[in-house]
């Protein structure tokens, strides 16, 4: 059974150290977005040191950080020590229009470096140039946006990264991003590893229900992953999405976050007619008229709902997945679940509506409206929330008695799904699961440094030593020779070099008349045998340059 529950990616969520450092591993160069790294993540990893070549601001003052904004200079890192800063109430509004420009604590703690503007004046922080990152910090109380990004009259705005922030009850979207003007585009952004929020205590200070979580315009090339957005909702008035693109938004990627309590989750495409951003490559040929959303993909998330006010609220909780007006849309492998019934579970509407629906668990309905059309396979519906480890309270891990889900998903092209939430691959087991959960422990890691690192020769005796990395997974070691390379299938016939548990090094004496000798790792757990590691082979010279003795 998992060990990843919903408990404890909250918890990640909320840190900023903790989890491996090997999604965002790389020193920055002064010319490297950190977006372009952050864009291909799989996990929540600390954001890396300041770009060498950077100029550092250290502030700790509402006037000093409205003054480092408004002087930055490309490649400038502007680091908040820690405190609350109340902006609005101040004067102060945060408007970051040079580009290479990062706004993140000093201490990494997002929790401890607070901009609160009390609802006393309208958008907290706007990014409007490229290559901006704001990091590891709370925005709360905004008037309208706690963050707004908008392109300009001149030039599009990309690479905005928005990582490991919180944002807490915003007086209107808490990440508002459109086009200032039409032909210039906020585009390749990516929002990761944050918590969006609206509490009981911010909701009465929303106007007529006009909030959401993520509200995307006409924007291009998004990734919003490893997020927990919560409580998007009204007592009267249906908000926005938890996550929504629309308006000629194209391609986005949707994956592995968790959204709880939002009276919609997430949202591709909404309106039937308007102002909205075309293509000239004709990304969806075959609809006709206007498009609110092309492309894109959602997969691997968590969308729950359990909360007695929002089922009691005056529209209730209305679906998990909207496609809308959208052309050519993945959804795969989202788990939709709810204690009450919605609207829909997921729902596809409108002529100009192609979507993919593949190998999503709901807990309800499956609802096409209005002429649309969607092409189904593996999906399961009216699941019982028996089938998750605490389905009543949002943990939608499955259990392994989830035998209506476990091994039953439809086959999937390699490279459109090929993980779960919590990053593993997909199948563990013969056949993929359905829903966001792959049931079981996966097999380790192939290990890639395996090496001679000293080798004896004693007249038809070699002793040989060899070192490697052993996979964090690994319980058993498995270490193989042969007179000829290794391949996985002729590993079975080859001659055992060294067993046991998890090993870093093994040494032994092999016979050895002439030639090369080849060497080979597997490891193994609950989930199976890895795959097979590098070749390391003796004699070899060139590149580790073991000790070569002769006697």
């Amino acid at each position: 059974m998992k060990t990843w529950h919903i408990a404890m990616l909250v918890m990640l969520l909320s840190l900023s150290t903790g989890v491996p450092a090997t999604a965002i591993s790389v020193e920055p160069s002064a010319g490297l977005a950190f977006a372009e790294m952050a864009r291909a993540a799989t996990n929540c990893a600390p954001l890396p040191p300041p770009p060498v070549g950077d100029t550092i601001v250290s502030v700790s003052t509402e006037a000093e950080l409205w003054n480092a904004v408004n002087t930055a200079q490309p490649h400038t890192t502007i680091l908040l020590a820690d405190g609350t800063y109340n902006l609005g109430a101040n004067g102060h509004y945060v408007w970051i229009d040079t580009p290479y420009v990062t706004l993140r604590s000093a201490g990494g703690g997002r929790e401890a470096v607070i901009l609160d503007d009390n609802y006393s004046g309208t958008e907290i922080v706007t990014i409007a140039a490229s290559n901006v990152t704001i990091a590891g910090i709370t925005i709360k109380r905004a008037g309208t946006h706690p963050i707004h990004v908008v392109s300009t009259e001149t030039a599009d705005t990309l690479n905005t990264l928005i990582y490991n922030v919180h944002i807490v009850d915003p007086g209107q979207q808490a990440i508002k991003v459109n086009p200032a003007v039409a032909g210039h585009y906020p585009d390749n952004g990516v929002i990761a590893c944050s918590t969006i929020e609206l509490t009981d205590a911010g909701r009465p200070h929303v106007s007529d229900c006009y909030t959401g979580g993520i509200d995307m315009h006409q924007a291009r090339d998004w990734v919003v992953r490893d997020n927990l957005i919560e409580g998007f909702w009204c007592s009267v008035g249906l908000s926005e999405h938890a996550i929504h693109f629309w308006r000629g938004c194209r391609d986005p990627i949707v994956e592995r976050n968790v959204l709880r309590n939002n009276a919609r989750g997430v949202g591709f495409g909404m309106a039937t007619d308007g102002t909205a951003r075309t293509y000239a490559d004709n990304p969806c040929p075959a609809a006709s008229g206007y498009i609110d959303h092309y492309g894109g993909t959602i997969r691997n998330n968590f969308i729950f709902a359990n909360r007695a006010e929002l089922f009691a609220s005056a529209d209730g909780y209305d679906n998990g997945i909207s496609l809308w007006n959208a052309c050519e849309v993945k959804t795969y492998h989202n788990s939709v679940i709810s204690t009450q019934a919605p609207f829909s579970s997921i729902e596809w509407r409108y002529p100009n509506t192609t979507v993919h629906l593949v190998n999503n668990l709901v807990s309800h309905n499956l609802r096409e409206r209005d002429g649309a059309t969607a092409v189904q396979a593996g999906n399961l519906t009216n699941a019982p929330l028996t089938l998750f480890v605490n389905g009543s309270g949002g943990d939608l891990h499955l259990l392994p008695t989830a035998t209506a889900a476990i091994g039953q998903g439809a086959a999937l092209t390699a490279g459109l799904c090929d993980d779960d939430i919590d990053g593993d691959p997909r199948p563990i087991g013969p056949a993929r699961d359905i829903g966001a959960d792959e049931y079981g422990i996966p097999a380790p890691a192939a290990v890639r440094d395996l090496r001679v690192t000293q080798a004896t020769l004693a007249g038809s005796d070699l002793t040989i030593t060899l070192r490697w990395t052993p996979p964090a997974t690994a319980l058993t070691t498995t270490v193989r020779y042969a007179a000829q390379p290794i391949t996985a299938e002729n590993w079975d016939a080859a001659p055992d070099f060294a067993m046991g548990g998890v090993l870093d090094t093994a040494t032994n004496t092999i016979p050895y008349s002439s030639g090369t000798r080849y060497f080979a790792v597997k490891t193994h757990n609950e989930g199976g045998w890895s795959a097979l590691s590098n070749l390391a082979f003796w004699p070899h010279y060139d590149v580790y340059l073991p000790l070569v003795l002769r006697r």
